[in-house]
């Protein structure tokens, strides 16, 4: 008995196995094209085999030598894109925070209401509001401005505050009210003492409000519209893609598809182990 069960567990987890192997070619195989084409030097409209037969980086280099044409400025949507989700990722983690050790430490009226408010509103999917954000947008004048991606990325971080607000609940209250006893403020006990303690909430608040603007594409086409010098990445390579260019530009896509990955990648490398304990310490308590 101990042995057949030993054998039907070996044959099911040698099935499992299998079936994740081959998932994780499935999900990583376009990963694969993408960086091997990027390096291709071969036409992509006439040589019709997968792997390239001859390599080189002319397709990076074009990326950066045909900036300022009127088809293609990689640099500049790439420094725009950069600049959008700095300034949004800064603002986006002070509120996020701040909101989050509110909820999670102070007692006052209306706490569960709003927070049921932010959750029930979280439920909606963003793009129903878009339509609205553009044309308030354009009465302020602010429509085709990058000012404006930074105002609607960051305006309503607050309200993804719950997994902070969980990690904020795993910090003994004590050392609040020692350092309220201290002499210490509320300011000065989340700057100094909470927000110390709580690197990987931070590192995770980090992240996550930095990809969102850097991927972002159909908030920034519907703000941007025609203003091609203000584009980001995800505008400009789609753009690169369109019926018009994609058989001129379609290396080139491909080059800065890997090069906006870039970013992205080293900063979750770097951060992965407090991103992780960020995201297990906050789902400990509601």
């Amino acid at each position: 008995m101990i042995k057949s069960y030993k054998l039907r567990r070996h044959i099911a987890n040698a099935i499992i196995y299998v079936l994740l192997a081959i998932l994780g070619l499935l999900w990583i195989s376009p990963f694969v094209y993408l960086l091997m084409h990027s390096f291709r030097l071969e036409s992509m409209t006439t040589v019709p085999y997968l792997i390239p037969h001859q390599w080189g980086f002319d397709n990076y280099i074009a990326l950066f030598q045909n900036s300022g044409s009127s088809a293609i400025n990689f640099p500049r949507w790439f420094l725009n894109t950069l600049v959008v989700a700095i300034f949004s990722c800064i603002i986006s983690t002070i509120s996020v925070l701040a909101v989050a050790y509110t909820f999670s430490r102070l007692r006052f009226g209306a706490r569960k209401k709003l927070m049921n408010v932010a959750m029930i509103l979280g439920m909606f999917p963003g793009f129903m509001t878009m339509i609205a954000i553009y044309y308030l947008l354009k009465a302020m004048g602010l429509n085709q401005n990058l000012i404006a991606l930074v105002i609607c990325y960051s305006s309503g971080a607050g309200m993804g505050f719950q997994i902070s607000k969980g990690f904020f609940d795993t910090i003994p209250r004590a050392l609040d009210e020692a350092a309220t006893i201290d002499g210490a403020t509320k300011n000065q006990i989340f700057w100094r003492i909470i927000l110390p303690m709580s690197k990987p909430i931070v590192v995770y608040t980090v992240l996550t409000s930095f990809i969102g603007p850097w991927c972002d594409f159909i908030l920034a086409k519907i703000i941007m519209g025609d203003a091609r010098d203000l584009y980001t990445v995800a505008i400009g390579l789609q753009s690169m893609v369109s019926p018009e260019f994609i058989n001129q530009y379609y290396k080139q896509f491909l080059a800065g598809s890997v090069l906006v990955a870039v970013p992205i990648t080293t900063l979750f490398l770097i951060m992965q182990r407090y991103y992780v304990e960020g995201v297990t310490a906050g789902g400990v308590k509601g």
